[in-house]
């Protein structure tokens, strides 16, 4: 007996919903027991407490340590400014080459190079963006806060982002307390992580703000940590963040078998040297080198040892 003609449109759709549902399922989030191992061996004598969330995006495979407790932004906190500055240019209150005019009374000691041009020197927001982002310069960081409405706007956004934690405390009214324990920002691993691939999947403000948002975020001077630890041709998205008793990296490799996002945070370290074999930043590049050869098992490229 000849079968009906919509016989076999039916089956096919029937087929392309399953297969639909098994990646789907593959990309539900699921705990990887030899990740979470090795992350626990490695921190099992870090002289300080380390917060670690790691997930790979396209199996859903991750692994947490104190993922959910609250860690000390320092310049990670640009994230979230960065975040509220392109809310105001979304908004159109600000334009992304809108000209602006430097003035010494903005001046801030650390890390930066702003802190460094003439007084009336002109600028662009643009300019500000990319000095906070790719040089953690806290001249523009500091002005880029004002520009976004100052921390409690900023902070309203990361509550609309489902983020509970994650918030500016500097210069911001009502967190004082905040400040006095974590400095200019806090945040947890998982949080943090989370803005990082909302942002990858365009769903932070807006699918344009979200990309040249992560634009932004690939072009760290600061790369002898956790960026050490990939290969120098593979794209990632990445902020640092170091005061005395904390060093931070997170970051959002976009990997050949996959994208993974990657947030290592650490507070209360004894070892508070400011040199490059503090005991923070070592366990920093060493556990990015982990989860890379975790994830690239196949890499011919080694994390040069430091």
């Amino acid at each position: 007996m000849k079968r009906p003609q919509t016989a076999r449109p039916v089956l096919l759709g029937l087929l392309i919903i399953l297969l639909t549902s098994a990646t789907a399922f593959s990309q539900k989030a699921r705990h990887d027991l030899r990740l979470q191992k090795a992350l626990e061996q490695v921190t099992a004598t870090f002289k300080g407490t380390a917060g670690i969330y790691v997930k790979h995006l396209k199996t859903g495979r991750y692994a947490a340590i104190r993922a959910d407790s609250i860690f000390p932004t320092a310049s990670i906190v640009k994230i979230p400014i960065l975040v509220g500055l392109f809310s105001q240019i979304d908004k159109g209150a600000l334009s992304y080459h809108q000209p602006m005019v430097y003035r010494e009374a903005l001046r801030y000691g650390g890390s930066g190079i702003m802190q460094h041009f003439k007084d009336s020197a002109a600028t662009e927001v643009s300019v500000l963006a990319a000095l906070m982002m790719a040089y953690s310069d806290n001249v523009t960081s500091l002005w880029n806060q004002q520009l976004a409405g100052g921390g409690e706007q900023i902070n309203l956004l990361m509550a609309k982002y489902g983020l509970a934690y994650t918030r500016v405390n500097s210069r911001t009214k009502g967190r004082e307390e905040n400040w006095e324990k974590y400095g200019w920002g806090q945040t947890t691993p998982a949080e943090m992580a989370s803005l990082l691939v909302m942002m990858r999947n365009g769903k932070v403000i807006s699918q344009a703000a979200s990309e040249r948002m992560y634009r932004l975020m690939t072009k760290s001077y600061y790369d002898e940590e956790a960026l050490s630890a990939i290969p120098p041709y593979v794209q990632a998205a990445a902020k640092s963040g170091a005061v005395d008793a904390s060093r931070s990296e997170v970051l959002l490799v976009n990997a050949p078998h996959g994208d993974y996002v990657l947030y290592i945070g650490t507070k209360d370290i004894k070892d508070q040297r400011w040199v490059a074999d503090n005991e923070a930043l070592m366990l920093i590049r060493r556990i990015s080198a982990l989860v890379w050869n975790h994830f690239e098992p196949r890499s011919t490229w080694k994390a040069p040892v430091k």
